[in-house]
C-alpha cells in the first residue's frame, strides 16, 4: 500500500468521529502507522519466519546465496548493525541477527558475568530477542521520520521532483527488521521446559530457535571441554517440543536449528533405551566404550549390556558418566543430523574445533547421502585463533606440494614477521573467502559469528581508555571517535537524533500543535554536526 493509500486510509478511519476528534490529522496517523508495522512479536516471527524460508530456497537453487550474522548482545548493537548494513550495502537482504547464549550469560544475567553453562535466568532470553526488535523498529520510525521531514521540506519549497523521489522512498522502504536465530542452549530443563520457553522465543519475535544435544543441567560451552550429550530420543523430543510452540502460536514455518556437540563431546550421562536391534538407541549405545566381561567376573555395581550375544561392560567414569570410544564423534555428528533432519529440525549447528571446509564438508556429503538438502549454520567463532589455523592450514599444503618451507616455524606461525610472506599472505585470502568456498563446498547456508560485538566493545574500549587517559587527553576521544563518526557518516555522532530526539518532537506537533516545546530548535547543539 502507497504513503498515498495509507493517508486516505487514515481518513477514512477518523471521519465519523472528525467533529470529536479535532486535530487529528489522517497524515500523521498514516506516519505514525508506517513507523510502528509490526504491533507485536509474533507478527515479527511470522514476517522472518517467511524471509529465512525464502533465503534457504535461494541457496539452494544456488549456494552463493548464502547468508549471514554477527552475535548482537545489546538492542543498540543490533540496531547500529542493521543501520550500517542499509547504509553501506542499500539492502538487509541476506543479513540476520545472532543471540548467542554465551553472550547472555557473560553480560546480562543478574548474577554477574557467568560462564556459558545455561546458569542464567531463561528470561533473559526472551528479554533480549525483545529488545533487539524494539530497537530495530525505533531505527524503522527514525529513518522514516528524517524521510518524513524532507518530504515536508521538499513539498513547502514546491520541488515536485524531489517530493515524487522521497515518496517513492518512503512507498519502497525497506525495515530494519531481520531473522533472528535465538540459541535456547540445551533447553534449560526437561521437554516441557523447553516447549514453554521456546513460546516465549516466539512471542517476543524469534522465527528461528537453535538447540544442542547436551544435557541441560551439564551444559557447557561448544568450545570446551566436558560436554556431555544425550540419547537421541530425548533430543528429538525437544526437538518436537519446540515445533510444536511454533505451531501453537500460529508461525507454521519457524526455523529450527539442531545443533549437535558430539565431534568435541566424549561423554553420555544416559545408557539408551534400546527395543530393538539396531534402532536409534542401540545405534547411539554402539558408540559407548565398552569391553566384554565374563558373567563370573563381574565387580559389584558394573552396569551391562547385551551386544550380539555378549555381556559388555560400558566404561563409567567416577562421575558417574559414560564414555564414547575414541575417534567416533564425525560418526556421531553424522547420525545425530540425519535423525534430527528426520524429526522435525531445518538445519544443522555441527561445532568444531577449527574451521576447516575439509573436515565440515566431509561430514556435509555422508548427510547429504541420507538428506540432499541438508545445510549448516556455521559458526565463525572467535574461539578458533584463524590466523594460526589457516596459516597451518597453508603450511600444510605447502609440504604436501612439495614447497621449501624451511623459513616457516609452523609452532611459531602466528609471529607478525609472517604477514607479508607467500604464506602469510594466502592463509588471509583463504580466511577472506572461507564464507564463500564453505558455502558452496561444505553445505553451509548461514555463517555467523557468535561473539564479535564482545570483542569489538573490549578492544574499543581499551584503545579509548588509553588514549582519553594518557597524554593524548580529549584528543584520544575527538580524533579516534567523534571525528571519524563524521567523516565516516556514522549517525550515532547525533546522539540525541539516534535516540529519538527527533521522533519526540514531531509527536509534540502532532498532539500539541503550534503549542508544542520542541527540543530541535536552534539552540541544540547537535545542529553543530550538520555540516
Amino acid at each position: 500500500m502507497t504513503y498515498h493509500s495509507k493517508i486516505v486510509e487514515a481518513g477514512k478511519a477518523i471521519a465519523p468521529f472528525a467533529q470529536t476528534w479535532d486535530g487529528i490529522e489522517p497524515e500523521n496517523v498514516a506516519r505514525m502507522r508506517l513507523q510502528n508495522r509490526f504491533h507485536t512479536g509474533l507478527d515479527i516471527a511470522r514476517y522472518t519466519a517467511k524471509i529465512m524460508r525464502r533465503d534457504m530456497e535461494a541457496y539452494d537453487a544456488d549456494p552463493a546465496n548464502y547468508t549471514q550474522s554477527l552475535g548482537c548482545w545489546h538492542g543498540f548493537i543490533g540496531q547500529q548493525k542493521m543501520i550500517s548494513i542499509k547504509k553501506h550495502f542499500g539492502t538487509t537482504k541476506g543479513r540476520y541477527l545472532y543471540l548467542s547464549g554465551w553472550m547472555v550469560a557473560a553480560l546480562r544475567s543478574e548474577f554477574g558475568p557467568l560462564p556459558d553453562q545455561s546458569m542464567h535466568e531463561k528470561t533473559s532470553v526472551p528479554a533480549l530477542i525483545e529488545e533487539l526488535y524494539t530497537f530495530l523498529k525505533q531505527a524503522d520510525a527514525r529513518e522514516l521520520g528524517m524521510l518524513f521531514r524532507d518530504l515536508d521540506a521538499a513539498k513547502k519549497a514546491g520541488d515536485a521532483v524531489n517530493t515524487h523521489r522521497l515518496l517513492h522512498k518512503i512507498d519502497e522502504f525497506e525495515t530494519h527488521v531481520v531473522p533472528i536465530i535465538a540459541d535456547i542452549d540445551a533447553g534449560f530443563g526437561n521437554a516441557e521446559a523447553t516447549y514453554l520457553l521456546a513460546k516465549k522465543f516466539i512471542e517476543a519475535g524469534a522465527c528461528c530457535i537453535q538447540i544442542e544435544n547436551q544435557v541441560s543441567d551439564e551444559k557447557q560451552c561448544g568450545h570446551q571441554d566436558g560436554k556431555v550429550t544425550v540419547p537421541h530420543e530425548d533430543f528429538l523430543a525437544k526437538i518436537r517440543a519446540v515445533r510444536y510452540a511454533f505451531m501453537e502460536l500460529g508461525v507454521d514455518d519457524g526455523v529450527i536449528v539442531a545443533r549437535t556437540d558430539s565431534l568435541g563431546a566424549g561423554l553420555t550421562k544416559q545408557i539408551a533405551y534400546v527395543k530393538e536391534p539396531g534402532d536409534l538407541g542401540d545405534q547411539y549405545n554402539s558408540f559407548l566404550d565398552c569391553e566384554e566381561v565374563d558373567a563370573a567376573n563381574l565387580g559389584h555395581g558394573d552396569v551391562l549390556i547385551a551386544r550380539d550375544g555378549k555381556l559388555m561392560r560400558p566404561k563409567r567414569l567416577p562421575s558417574n558418566l559414560y564414555q564414547f570410544r575414541p575417534g567416533t564423534g564425525e560418526d556421531r555428528c553424522v547420525l545425530d543430523c540425519i535423525t534430527s533432519l528426520q524429526n522435525g529440525a531445518d538445519l544443522l549447528w555441527i561445532e568444531t574445533e577449527k574451521p576447516h571446509i575439509g573436515q565440515i564438508g566431509g561430514m556435509v556429503s555422508r548427510i547429504r547421502e541420507v538428506i540432499p538438502n541438508a545445510k549448516l549454520v556455521y559458526n565463525n567463532s572467535p574461539s578458533f585463533n584463524w590466523t594460526l589455523n589457516f596459516r597451518q592450514q597453508v603450511y600444510d599444503a605447502m609440504v604436501e606440494a612439495g614447497k621449501d618451507v624451511s623459513a616457516y616455524d609452523r609452532a611459531k606461525l602466528m609471529s607478525v614477521d609472517y604477514d607479508g610472506t607467500e604464506l602469510g599472505i594466502e592463509a588471509d585470502e583463504r580466511i577472506r573467502t572461507f564464507q564463500r568456498d564453505a558455502a558452496a563446498q561444505a553445505g553451509i547456508f548461514h555463517h555467523l559469528i557468535t561473539l564479535p560485538t564482545y570483542h569489538t566493545a573490549a578492544l574499543s574500549t581499551d584503545n579509548l581508555a588509553k588514549r582519553y587517559f594518557g597524554e593524548e587527553g580529549m584528543l584520544g576521544y575527538v580524533k579516534q571517535v567523534q571525528r571519524e563518526e563524521i567523516r565516516q557518516g556514522i549517525a550515532c555522532v547525533k546522539h540525541q537524533n539516534m535516540a529519538g530526539s527527533d521522533i519526540g518532537d514531531d509527536h509534540k506537533e502532532y498532539f500539541a500543535g503550534e503549542a508544542a516545546l520542541k527540543a530541535g530548535g536552534a539552540h541544540n547543539t547537535m545542529n553543530q554536526f550538520a555540516a
